[in-house]
């Protein structure tokens, strides 16, 4: 098996998916969005509200363009989705307004509606060519660290881009040079990987496809199962991560580094978080590359219910560090996390990839981005209102006691 790892990772369309999600992941912004957000003038409902917006894209373009990747081509789409994410982060760079924000929400949504589950699909496509689809944890744990290191990476180079143009807007129009990148990098992949059943689009085909791949998932309850306890987990990830930035800034501007380093207070901050999303990318990064290894003394789905009721269990202790003002361990809960988050994707990958069907496969996981997106507009705006209304300790609390729920409702098949 080892011979076969080593020819794997020397395989060059190997080291294209990995650097896809390299680029992808060069997002300068992200250590400070929500900061830059509030510092924009809006509160943690508005955001909810904005990442609700995104979903809500996300959710009304997820299956569509799953089935017309399958159908029409995995290259054509992810060259539309960069081509979304480009226009986002123009819209971000001129908004001032709430009703300006969202705009640019609503096509990053698109972006991420017309990328996800796509690539996914099309390294399974090269693993099965290969005959490497046994090692699909492997790879997809492999290619998922070279996004956690291009986050890495990113974190550290943000700093240097707000020494030199202070604004934190810039940081958007710096993303559009890694995503043109990768648009070529996807231009060069191997015409085998599109795997298009149709070379001309009908409407009609397109709504008759829609409904018959919807009914085939929905009829698998290993399938759907599966899929609403990744959805969950991510959604929750994904309403909760960036409360860290609010959080970090209080331990942050409490501490004594602005007179240690001489920095003024926003400059400390901006420094710290990005060095902190620094630190939580690299141990992503590492565990992400090396979760094959638990497959050794678990099944992935074993692990994907494993790591629900941890999660569960760290929002309670988040819950009391917070009630207890216990910052620094609030920052290592939020730092678990993040890895708790990159090591359950690569299970997941493994668990759906024996449930699939081929000609299915952008389309599953399409479903499962929809559910996502379903969970998020939800989840969004209500965190952000108990956050705003009530304390973090409640909210916490409460997404405890869903996670706890949502394991013993939609547990992950095991064979």
């Amino acid at each position: 098996m080892q011979e076969t790892y080593d020819i794997i990772k020397k395989d060059p369309q190997i080291w294209k998916f990995g650097f896809y999600g390299f680029f992808k992941n060069l997002k300068f912004f992200e250590p400070f969005l929500i900061i830059f957000l509030m510092q924009s003038g809006l509160n943690l409902f508005q955001i909810g509200l904005l990442y609700s917006v995104r979903e809500v894209m996300s959710f009304i373009f997820e299956i569509p363009s799953g089935i017309l990747a399958d159908n029409y081509g995995k290259k054509k789409e992810l060259l539309l989705c960069f081509t979304f994410y480009i226009i986002s982060f123009i819209i971000f760079f001129f908004s001032t307004e709430f009703w300006q924000f969202s705009m640019a929400m609503i096509f990053f949504g698109l972006g991420e509606a017309f990328r996800s589950g796509t690539h996914k699909a099309m390294i399974m496509t090269y693993l099965e060519q290969k005959g490497w689809f046994g090692h699909k944890t492997f790879v997809y744990g492999r290619t998922r660290s070279f996004s956690m290191i291009g986050s890495a990476l990113s974190s550290i180079l943000s700093i240097y881009f707000l020494f030199q143009f202070e604004q934190l807007k810039f940081l958007f129009i710096i993303c559009v040079i890694p995503y043109i990148i990768d648009m070529i990098l996807i231009a060069s992949y191997p015409d085998s990987l599109d795997v298009k059943v149709r070379h001309s689009f009908s409407f009609k085909e397109f709504f008759t496809d829609s409904i018959v791949h919807f009914k085939r998932v929905m009829k698998s309850s290993e399938i759907l199962k599966t899929i609403t306890s990744s959805s969950f987990f991510d959604a929750t990830f994904s309403s909760i991560k960036d409360y860290i930035q609010p959080i970090l800034a209080a331990l942050i501007t409490s501490s004594t580094l602005c007179v240690y380093f001489d920095l003024d207070e926003k400059q400390t901050l901006k420094i710290s978080l990005a060095l902190i999303y620094m630190f939580i990318y690299i141990f992503s990064a590492y565990a992400s590359r090396n979760v094959y290894k638990l497959n050794k003394k678990r099944s992935s789905a074993k692990l994907m219910s494993l790591t629900m009721n941890i999660l569960g269990f760290t929002a309670v202790f988040i819950a009391l560090s917070v009630n207890f003002n216990l910052l620094p361990l609030i920052a290592l809960s939020f730092f678990f996390l993040y890895i708790l988050k990159n090591i359950r994707r690569p299970m997941f990958v493994d668990v759906i990839g024996d449930m699939m069907e081929k000609d299915q496969r952008a389309t599953v996981l399409s479903v499962e981005n929809q559910l996502t997106a379903i969970f998020t507009i939800v989840f969004a705006p209500i965190f952000g209102y108990i956050a705003d209304n009530y304390s973090f300790t409640a909210l916490f609390i409460i997404i405890a006691v869903m996670a706890f729920a949502m394991n013993f409702i939609a547990r992950v098949p095991e064979k």
